[in-house]
C-alpha cells in the first residue's frame, strides 16, 4: 500500500507506476534524504512537536539505515515510488508507528527541494575541484613553454606571434570564468527549502533556520510558494555546465587539429589515443572527439528541461520529476569529460620544432615589419599597405620577410634600413609584446602565477574540510 493511498478506493495502473517511479535514479540523493529527515525530525524534536525521545529513536534509526544502504544491505524498491518513500517507509518498517512522525510539517515537495539542492552542492564542490585540477594542469604545462614560439590564429589563419604556453592560458583563462561561475550558482542555490510544505507552509511551530543551519544553508528561502517550485538553480548549474563542456569542446577541436599530421603539433600519449581497426597506421584522438561531442548532450539536457519548465504555472507540478535524470546525466557527463580530458592533456608531447617552422611560414611578423614603419614616421595604413605588397611579393618569389635583401626592402619603401631584420626577428616581436595579457614571456609568466594565486585563493571553506 502506498503512503498517500488513503483518499483512492483502488490501486494505480501498473504502467502508471512505472510512469510515476523515479526511485531508478533518484536513489542517488539517499545521503541526502536521510540527512534531511534527521535534521527535520531533530528540529521536531527540540520544538516539542513530536516527542524528543521519539526524535532521538528516528534519527538513530535513519543513522543505522544509511550504514546499513552504503554497505549494501539494502534494496531499494519501485513499490515505493521514490526515495523519500523508500526511506520512510524503511524507518516506519523498523520502529513502527514512530517512524510515521518523521514527515510532520514535512511535504514531499519541501523534501526533494532540499534533497536535490544538498546533491548538486556537493557535485558542484566536486565540479569546481576537477576544473581547478585542470587549471592546474595548463599551468603546469604552461610553465615549461613560454618561449615556445607559435603563430597565433584569426580564422583559423596564422596571424601574429604567440607561444604555446600564451595559446593555452587562454583556455585557463575559460575555465577560470567557469570556476566563479560554478561558485556563483552554488551561493545562489545555498538557501534552504525545508519547512515550505507542499506550498503554503505549515501551522506547526517549525524552526526554519535550526534545519536550515543544521544542513550548511545560508539561511531558509523567502517564500514557501517559491521554495518547491524554483528550479533556477537546476537549470544555472546545467547553463553553468553547458558553457564549461563548450570551452571543452572547443580545447577538444584545437587538440585534434594539433594532433593531425597537416599541423604536428602535438603527439597524445598511447593511454588517450585509439587505432583504426582497418588502417593499421592511424591514431585518433578519440578521447578529444568525444569530448566535443558530448558537449551537444549536455546542451540538450538544458534545453530539454528549459522546455520543460517553460509553461509550468506555481507551485510544484509533477513535470517537475524530469529535472533529476537531465542534471544528473549532465553533471555525470562533465565530470567524466573532465576526468579523461585532464590527464590527455598533461601528458602530450608538445613539439616545438613544428610550432617554431609554423611560426617562420606564415609571414606572422608582418604586423611587427609595419608596425617598423610606423615608428619611423609613416601612417599605419600607409605602413601597411606597404607590408602589403612585400607579402604579396615574397609569395610570388617564394621568400619571407627575413629573406629579402635590403634592396628589395627599399623598392617599397625608402624608410627601410637595416633595422628592419631586428624588427621582424621572431623572438624579438616575441619579446617586445609586453603588454598585460600579450605573448611575451614575461608576461605569460605573471598571468600563470595569477591564475595559480587566483586557484588558491578561490577554495573554499568545504574545501578546506570545513563545514559548508
Amino acid at each position: 500500500m502506498k503512503l498517500w493511498s488513503g483518499r483512492f478506493e483502488k490501486n494505480t495502473d501498473q504502467l502508471v507506476d512505472k510512469l510515476n517511479a523515479s526511485i531508478s535514479y533518484d536513489q542517488r540523493m539517499y545521503k541526502e534524504d536521510i540527512a534531511g529527515s534527521m535534521a527535520h525530525a531533530a528540529m521536531l524534536g527540540a520544538q516539542g512537536i513530536i516527542p524528543p525521545s521519539e526524535a532521538d529513536l528516528i534519527v538513530k534509526t535513519l543513522g543505522e539505515i544509511l550504514a546499513d544502504v552504503e554497505a549494501g544491505k539494502i534494496e531499494f524498491t519501485e513499490e515505493n515510488e521514490d526515495i523519500h518513500m523508500n526511506v520512510e517507509a524503511l524507518l516506519t518498517e523498523r520502529i513502527g508507528s514512530a517512524g510515521k512522525r518523521v514527515h510532520t510539517a514535512r511535504s514531499r515537495n519541501d523534501q526533494v527541494a532540499v534533497d536535490l539542492k544538498m546533491y548538486l552542492r556537493a557535485g558542484i564542490d566536486g565540479m569546481e575541484e576537477k576544473v581547478g585540477t585542470l587549471i592546474a594542469a595548463i599551468c603546469d604545462k604552461a610553465e615549461a613553454h613560454t618561449e615556445s614560439i607559435m603563430p597565433g590564429y584569426t580564422h583559423l589563419q596564422r596571424a601574429q606571434p604567440s607561444t604555446f604556453a600564451h595559446y593555452i592560458m587562454a583556455y585557463a583563462e575559460m575555465l577560470t570564468r567557469d570556476r566563479s561561475r560554478l561558485a556563483d550558482c552554488r551561493a545562489r542555490l545555498n538557501q534552504c527549502p525545508l519547512g515550505s510544505g507542499a506550498m503554503g507552509g505549515t501551522t506547526y511551530p517549525i524552526d526554519r533556520e535550526a534545519t536550515a543551519k543544521a544542513l550548511g544553508f545560508d539561511k531558509p528561502t523567502e517564500n514557501s510558494i517559491d521554495g518547491v517550485s524554483d528550479r533556477d538553480y537546476v537549470l544555472e548549474l546545467m547553463s553553468c555546465l553547458s558553457i564549461l563542456m563548450m570551452h571543452l569542446s572547443r580545447f577538444s577541436e584545437e587538440i585534434i587539429l594539433w594532433a593531425s599530421s597537416e599541423f604536428g603539433f602535438i603527439s597524445l600519449d598511447d593511454a588517450y589515443a585509439t587505432g583504426s581497426s582497418i588502417m593499421p597506421q592511424k591514431k585518433n584522438p578519440d578521447v578529444a572527439e568525444l569530448v566535443r561531442g558530448k558537449t551537444g548532450r549536455v546542451y540538450g539536457d538544458l534545453m530539454g528541461l528549459l522546455t520543460v519548465m517553460k509553461g509550468l504555472p506555481l507551485a510544484y507540478n509533477k513535470d517537475m520529476q524530469e529535472d533529476k535524470e537531465a542534471v544528473f546525466d549532465a553533471m555525470d557527463t562533465v565530470s567524466l569529460c573532465l576526468d579523461v580530458f585532464t590527464p590527455m592533456f598533461a601528458t602530450m608531447t608538445v613539439r616545438t620544432d613544428r610550432l617554431r617552422r609554423a611560426a617562420s611560414e606564415g609571414f606572422i611578423n608582418a604586423t611587427d615589419c609595419a608596425d617598423y614603419l610606423v615608428k619611423k614616421g609613416m601612417p599605419f595604413r600607409d605602413a601597411y599597405t606597404c607590408v602589403g605588397k612585400l607579402v604579396h611579393y615574397c609569395i610570388e618569389n617564394g621568400k619571407t620577410l627575413e629573406t629579402l635583401s635590403p634592396d628589395e626592402y627599399r623598392a617599397v619603401s625608402d624608410r627601410f634600413d637595416e633595422g628592419v631584420y631586428q624588427a621582424i626577428d621572431l623572438m624579438n616581436c616575441l619579446h617586445g609584446r609586453m603588454v598585460m595579457g600579450g605573448p611575451a614571456p614575461q608576461m605569460v609568466k605573471n598571468h600563470i602565477a595569477h591564475t595559480r594565486a587566483l586557484l588558491k585563493s578561490r577554495e573554499t571553506p568545504h574545501q578546506k574540510g570545513e563545514r559548508p
